[in-house]
């Protein structure tokens, strides 16, 4: 299997597949809620030209995916691989997020395990930024098995810088298949 950091991934409930520009209005249908970004470090990215800076960002990322939810069809939010290091073999997962609807279903658990399932193929660490104040991504990663290593500030793609935590998972200390609760 050959290394990307935008393959096509799968399982029975879920696909992500590659976000392209022509995603762009269907994207921003379920990132328009503002109660999605309340815990967010950027607040007004339901903003329709706030939103577009996030999403130029994306697709220039080369990373990015839209996750659809396999048994309604619906896009149920977005994610992305970035900043891989090969020197230490080294990657993010982040900048997800997904429609209040699939909040405590177990959709982002699902996700996030199968990318590190495949991701833990070609890397040795993951890494997540997840924003000082925001609580649910904070205990959602700790779910994951992730620990705190560091914090810093971080510029998002055309945005201010805020304070975030970067997470990190390492392969050796990975559970895969774990059940995590959302």
């Amino acid at each position: 299997m050959d290394f990307s950091i935008q393959p096509v991934l799968e399982n029975e409930s879920v696909l992500l597949v590659p976000l392209w520009e022509t995603d762009f209005e269907d994207l921003y249908a379920v990132a328009a809620d503002e109660k999605i970004w309340e815990q967010h470090p950027n607040k007004d990215r339901w903003q329709k030209a706030v939103f577009r800076s996030f999403f130029d960002g994306a697709i220039q990322s080369k990373g990015a995916f839209k996750i659809v939810d396999k048994s309604s069809g619906a896009i149920a939010g977005s994610t992305r691989f970035y900043d891989y290091r090969e020197e230490d073999r080294s990657i993010f997962i982040g900048y997800t997020f997904y429609a209040r609807r699939f909040w405590g279903t177990g959709l982002n658990p699902m996700v996030k395990r199968l990318m590190l399932d495949y991701i833990f193929q070609f890397a040795d660490k993951v890494r997540f930024h997840i924003g000082a104040t925001n609580y649910r991504s904070q205990t959602a990663i700790g779910r994951l098995g992730a620990v705190k290593i560091a914090e810093e500030e971080v510029a998002y793609y055309g945005e201010p810088p805020r304070l975030n935590f970067v997470y990190e998972i390492r392969r050796e200390d990975r559970q895969p298949g774990r059940s995590i609760p959302e």
